[in-house]
């Protein structure tokens, strides 16, 4: 289909999807484990190349057209901001860029705690690169994404959104270092079917609490004599909980969040759901309780899923303060459980529940 609002050319078409992160919390700006996994929903872009140094942007869902000039990039304009940041990021890091057109559609929910503007930064990367002839791999796009959020949109946000939306699929989980970005996938039981459910309460990463916990990660890390927390373990969870409040609470967020994504990838190639669902509803009481991301209606729901026979386990995930939950079921039994949660749900509070998977 022709792009109305753009100049003719060749349209370039680049997606990436959102993720979900199966376990692994607050783990990656730590230089920790997580275990994400891609999801149906993608952001869609086609970029069409100018002559000029204009980029002229397009966005279906916000229903607006906003443009700027490559090299003038300034924060502060809303959602342009992470078109903005991607070509800042690479022109700070050496590219060679021309102006460009380029329209923007979405089925990633915004603020739903599953990587909608990851999915964005991945995608026009993907398309630029194509665009452009950019010479970089996979990592490497994931690694300059999570860039434009930390250096440009001013969200202090580890590499896993990136790296989930850049390398993961459906059918496996991206077991990932994000220290030394090893990765693999571990494929997920035939047994088990992923529930997400997005609780209606939307939450923003680039203000407020989320750079708040970072910044007591890293003075609960200087305090201990570490880089980062993840080169703790649980013997040395005695000298953390002496550390002034909260900081030992988050301390022991992060290295039993560390172990017990772990033992998830042990459960998932052992096929054990039941012990995963132990792990995901561990992950979700050290959330609420030690690292406090929660909030009433997020932990509603997960208690409303995990009443649920035919779910073996379910917690909040991403950053928190709103957004989803994910909970592993039985096979064949995730859409008539979470219907029934949704439902439960809706009658307790004001917010309006989403099913995204199945």
């Amino acid at each position: 289909m022709p792009i109305p609002t753009m100049r003719p050319g060749t349209a370039i078409l680049a997606r990436a999807p959102g993720r979900v992160n199966l376990i692994g919390e607050h783990t990656d700006y730590n230089g920790g484990f997580v275990l994400p996994v891609a999801i149906p929903q993608q952001t869609t872009v086609e970029v069409v190349p100018r002559e000029d140094f204009l980029v002229r942007v397009n966005s279906t869902d916000m229903n607006e057209e906003r443009e700027y000039d490559l090299g003038k990039e300034k924060p502060g304009q809303g959602w342009l901001d992470y078109v903005q940041g991607v070509t800042w990021q690479l022109l700070k890091s050496g590219f060679q860029l021309r102006g460009f057109d380029v329209r923007i559609g979405s089925e990633v929910p915004l603020g739903s705690g599953l990587s909608s503007s990851a999915a964005l930064e991945v995608s026009l990367l993907r398309g630029l690169r194509q665009a452009f002839k950019l010479q970089f791999d996979d990592v490497k796009l994931a690694l300059l994404g999570q860039k434009v959020e930390t250096d440009f949109v001013g969200a202090p946000v580890g590499v896993m959104d990136q790296m989930a939306s850049s390398l993961a699929d459906q059918k496996a989980a991206l077991f990932l270092d994000t220290r030394t970005m090893q990765h693999e996938r571990v494929p997920l039981p035939e047994g088990m079917e992923l529930v997400v459910i997005d609780s209606g309460v939307a939450h923003q990463h680039a203000a407020g609490d989320y750079k708040v916990r970072r910044a007591e990660c890293e003075k609960a890390a200087s305090m201990l004599g570490v880089k980062e927390l993840r080169d703790l373990t649980g013997a040395d969870l005695p000298r953390a909980m002496a550390l002034p409040e909260p900081l030992g609470r988050r301390v022991r967020h992060v290295v039993t969040e560390n172990a017990r994504v772990l033992a998830t990838v042990e459960a998932l190639r052992a096929e054990d759901l039941p012990r995963l669902g132990q792990l995901l509803n561990a992950s979700h009481e050290s959330q609420s309780k030690d690292y406090e991301v929660s909030i009433p209606e997020i932990d509603l729901l997960v208690k409303l899923a995990q009443q649920e026979p035919d779910v073996y386990g379910a917690r909040l995930t991403g950053g928190g303060f709103g957004g989803s939950i994910i909970a592993a079921a039985k096979a064949g039994s995730g859409a008539k459980a979470a219907a029934h949660v949704a439902e439960q749900y809706a009658k307790q509070v004001t917010a309006k529940p989403r099913i995204l998977l199945p």
